[in-house]
């Protein structure tokens, strides 16, 4: 099953969501348009209860080169109220969300991955942050998260210098999950995706509310309490003890 939009499509596989910038021609820039058709796939992978996971990646062979620069001087915001640049950076997604980096990952383009909650990139991608070159902070996230990705001084040596890296040193960094030859960065987050979507999808989601709480022991507390009522667990600890495969509910 496909949906399509002039700039953003997805596709379902399965029950992975393939999510595809598809601006080749400005090599997935971010102006309006990719904002709200990004945003309303994430509403399709929220809605849908036989989705688990989504997977982001950009046509072309490229990621995205962030913001595009010259939609912005004609107005138009790469933002979406409520949910950040593209649509994505300040949204609070329940279901985990892989990106698939080919080519340039650029600014906003780097901020759209890291928002993400796992990175499968090519070795030749390439990753930067360059704002700082151009008078201006990464504030679509980039600021924030990279220093919760990456040590510290090696993550602040990127906000600073604005220089980039390779898909191949993004992973020595711990940033990116998967290192994969070139083209194949989509199929293997797809793969990960696969993986991920076996197991239960409330419990997916209470790890991802735990580590984006302030208070993470309060938090993890409060979603096993949940948890614990719930048939999906019943059913987890059944299928163990019956040696077979859990079928999840979600309830």
């Amino acid at each position: 099953m496909t949906a399509e939009t002039n700039t953003v499509r997805t596709e379902r596989v399965g029950s992975v969501l393939l999510i595809t910038l598809d601006r080749p021609q400005a090599r997935n820039a971010v102006d309006a348009a990719v904002a709200t058709g990004l945003a309303a796939a994430l509403d399709e992978l929220e809605a849908a209860p036989e989705l688990r996971v989504g997977v982001l990646t950009g046509a072309g062979g490229t990621f995205s080169a962030g913001m595009d620069l010259k939609a912005a001087l004609k107005g138009e915001s790469p933002s979406v109220p409520g949910r950040g640049f593209g649509g994505l950076t300040e949204a609070e997604l329940t279901k985990p969300l892989i990106a698939a980096v080919e080519g340039f990952a650029m600014g906003g383009g780097f901020e759209l991955a890291l928002a993400c909650d796992l990175i499968v990139a090519a070795e030749d991608a390439r990753f930067a942050l360059p704002e700082v070159k151009r008078g201006l902070i990464a504030a679509g996230g980039g600021v924030v998260r990279l220093t919760d990705r990456i040590p510290h001084h090696l993550a602040l040596e990127l906000l600073l210098t604005g220089e980039p890296i390779d898909g191949r040193r993004a992973g020595e960094l711990g940033l990116a999950n998967r290192v994969v030859a070139p083209g194949e960065a989509a199929a293997v987050a797809v793969q990960l995706a696969e993986q991920v979507a076996l197991n239960a999808p409330l419990a997916l989601a209470a790890v991802k509310k735990v580590v984006r709480s302030a208070d993470r022991w309060a938090a993890q507390r409060d979603e096993i309490a949940k948890l614990m009522s719930t048939a999906d667990v019943r059913e987890g600890m059944t299928a163990f003890a019956e040696r077979r495969a859990p079928q999840w509910t979600g309830r």
